[in-house]
C-alpha cells in the first residue's frame, strides 16, 4: 500500500466518561484472565514452553495487554489524565479535558514504522493464503544439529527428524522462522526470505505471520481498540498452541497431544486448523486498519472470507 498517512487530526466519535470506563474495566477484566496463568507462574518462577512465548519473544507485558485504548479518533471525554499519554491530542471541539488518539500524531513521529504496518498488514491481508508448509519450519530449526533452541526431547528423535524434513518440502515465507533454521536446512527452503522482501513475501496462510498481527497492533499503540488488541492477542494464542503441537518436540509433560504432520492425517489436521486462523488473522487485519485509519478495506479480504471478516 502507498497511500498517505493522515496528515491532520481526524476526531470520528466522542465517548462520554461513563461509557468509555466502563470499556475500559472490561478490558482490563479481559486481559488479566487471558494473562492469569502466565502471572501466577512468573510469581512461582516457573516457565512453559508453549504458553510464555506471547511474553518473551515479543517482549509485551502482561500490563501493557490490560491498557485499553477508544482506537485512534474516538475522543475520551473527561479524561484528563490521558494528556500525557503518547499519541493523545486535546480535541479542539471538545472540553479541555476531552483527548483522542491520533493518527497524525503518530504518523509524524514514527513516519517508517507507519508504513511498515500499512504495508504488512494491508499486502498480507490482500494475498491468498499458502497451506502446503505442514508446520516444517519447526523441524528446519532442528535439522541435523544437536544443539537445540529448546530444551524438549525430540518426538521421533534426530534421524527420526532428519528424515520428516527430508521427505517433505520446506517452502517457509517468514523471515522470523527461516532466521533460525540450522545451515543445513537453509538451502532446503523453497525461498530464502529477508528483512527486505518480507513485505514482499508476507501471506495469510503462515502461523507466524497470522502470531504478527498482535504484534502489529501492539506497535500502533492507542490507535488500537483493546477489543481488537484482545482479539490478536487470542488469535496469536491459539497459532501458538497449533505451532508447538505440529513441532518435532515432545511436550507430553506440559499436556501436549501432537499433531502428527509426519502423517497424511496429521497434514489434514494442521491444513484445517491453519486455514481457519488466516480467517481470523485477515478479518482481524481489516479491523485494525479501519481502527487505525478509519477506512472500510474490503478489497483486502478474498472472497471466501468476506463473511468472516464482516
Amino acid at each position: 500500500m502507498t497511500a498517505a498517512m493522515p496528515g491532520s487530526p481526524i476526531v470520528r466519535r466522542r465517548l462520554d466518561r461513563e461509557v468509555w470506563s466502563e470499556r475500559a474495566g472490561a478490558h482490563a477484566e479481559r486481559a488479566d484472565l487471558l494473562t492469569a496463568a502466565h502471572r501466577e507462574r512468573r510469581a512461582r518462577g516457573e516457565t512453559h514452553p508453549v504458553h510464555d512465548f506471547l511474553f518473551t519473544y515479543y517482549g509485551y507485558k502482561p500490563g501493557q495487554l490490560r491498557r485499553w485504548h477508544p482506537g485512534a479518533g474516538v475522543t475520551l471525554e473527561g479524561a484528563a489524565e490521558r494528556a500525557a499519554w503518547r499519541w493523545y491530542s486535546p480535541d479542539p471541539a471538545a472540553a479541555p479535558d476531552a483527548f483522542f488518539p491520533d493518527a497524525a500524531a503518530f504518523a509524524a513521529d514514527k513516519p517508517e514504522l507507519a508504513r511498515l504496518v500499512r504495508a504488512m498488514l494491508a499486502r498480507t491481508a490482500a494475498r491468498p493464503g499458502q497451506f502446503g508448509c505442514f508446520g516444517l519450519h519447526e523441524w528446519a530449526m532442528v535439522y541435523r544439529t544437536p544443539e537445540h533452541r529448546h530444551e524438549v526431547p525430540l518426538r521421533l528423535g534426530q534421524a527420526g527428524t532428519d528424515a520428516v524434513v527430508e521427505a517433505g518440502e520446506l517452502r517457509c515465507t517468514h523471515i522470523d522462522a527461516f532466521r533460525f533454521f540450522t545451515p543445513e536446512a537453509v538451502p532446503r527452503n523453497r525461498l530464502a526470505p529477508t528483512r527486505e522482501t518480507q513485505p514482499l513475501l508476507e501471506q495469510p496462510g503462515c502461523l507466524h505471520a497470522g502470531m504478527d498481527v498482535y504484534k502489529w497492533a501492539m506497535k500502533l499503540g492507542p490507535l488500537v481498540d483493546g477489543e481488537t488488541l484482545l482479539d490478536a492477542f487470542e488469535l496469536a494464542r491459539d497459532i501458538r498452541i497449533l505451532d508447538m503441537e505440529a513441532a518435532p518436540y515432545d511436550l507430553s509433560n506440559w499436556g501436549v497431544e501432537p499433531v502428527r504432520i509426519e502423517t497424511p492425517e496429521g497434514k489434514a489436521e494442521y491444513v484445517r486448523r491453519q486455514r481457519g486462523f488466516a480467517q481470523r488473522g485477515t478479518a482481524l487485519r481489516a479491523r485494525i486498519l479501519h481502527a487505525w485509519l478509519g477506512e472500510e478495506f474490503p478489497a483486502l479480504v478474498p472472497s471466501d472470507q468476506r463473511a468472516t471478516a464482516s
